[in-house]
């Protein structure tokens, strides 16, 4: 693509938000059209630039994403399930593809999700890095290839300010595993134990939350068995992996036919 892309960004503030500007800027092949913080932040109204203690930009924080996405091509989403949901909605509408990192959505906040993007191009995934979807892959078959004998355990560990659990990435690995055995992760995960649980029930998958100090994000997919364990295992230790994965698919998007695709498109995995 030989013209430059106009990217918005939302939640411009947040430590993944200012990551997502400072990639934008440093890439190219796209540019920053735009950011967004919700009404009522610090930081509408004020320059960006000087804002994350540089000079200044000309990009000015917005309320308002109707104005803030018209005329770019793709919104970067990192922020929190509601705002996705309404963000779908206005990017639709300004012809923007939608590209989700956001997490901690219901099932319900997913029907929403999908229903207020109709007509857009959307990708959403638990984690844009290249390595975890990857991971991803090779977890899936690995499950198909061990049976029940093995217990399955996605073990995850994030920073303190994280605030769902488990994290997108981690249910992303259960979904995986699930895929790979033939059922259905609803059916066989366990999220919880505290107290007196009894033993772990065959075929379940169970999930373990790890969070405290600046963690970037770890993921490990452990197969145990009597005798033997198998570890897939990724570290991140930069938030830029997931910017630069995030910026991979906006460009990706550009031409593509309404829909909902995920970084396995992206990336042709």
């Amino acid at each position: 693509m030989s013209e430059s892309i106009g990217i918005v960004i939302t939640g411009a503030s947040g430590r993944m938000g200012q990551m997502l500007v400072k990639t934008v800027n440093e890439r190219g092949g796209v540019h920053l059209a735009g950011v967004v913080e919700r009404a009522g932040h610090d930081w509408v109204g004020q320059d960006l630039g000087v804002l994350m203690g540089g000079t200044e930009s000309g990009v000015i924080v917005s309320d308002d994403p109707a104005a803030a996405f018209a005329g770019a091509q793709a919104v970067i989403d990192f922020t929190a399930p509601a705002a996705t949901i309404s963000f779908a909605k206005t990017a639709a509408e300004a012809a923007a593809a939608h590209i989700i990192g956001t997490t901690g959505f219901t099932e319900d906040d997913l029907k929403a999700l999908a229903e207020a993007g109709q007509g857009g191009v959307t990708i959403r995934a638990g984690n844009m890095s290249l390595g975890v979807n990857l991971l991803v892959q090779l977890t899936k078959k690995v499950a198909a290839a061990l049976d029940e004998d093995f217990d399955i355990e996605v073990i995850e560990a994030h920073h303190r300010r994280k605030v769902d659990a488990p994290s997108g990435t981690a249910l992303m690995l259960g979904e995986a595993a699930a895929e790979g055995r033939g059922v259905a992760l609803k059916d066989v995960e366990d999220r919880a134990r505290d107290g007196i649980t009894g033993e772990r029930k065959r075929g379940d998958i169970g999930f373990s939350v790890i969070r405290g100090g600046d963690i970037v994000g770890e993921h490990d997919v452990l197969f145990a068995a009597d005798g033997e364990r198998i570890t897939l295992r990724h570290v991140a230790t930069d938030r830029g992996v997931f910017a630069r994965g995030a910026i991979k698919a906006a460009l990706w998007a550009q031409g593509k036919d309404a829909g909902d695709y995920d970084m396995l498109d992206v990336l042709g995995l």
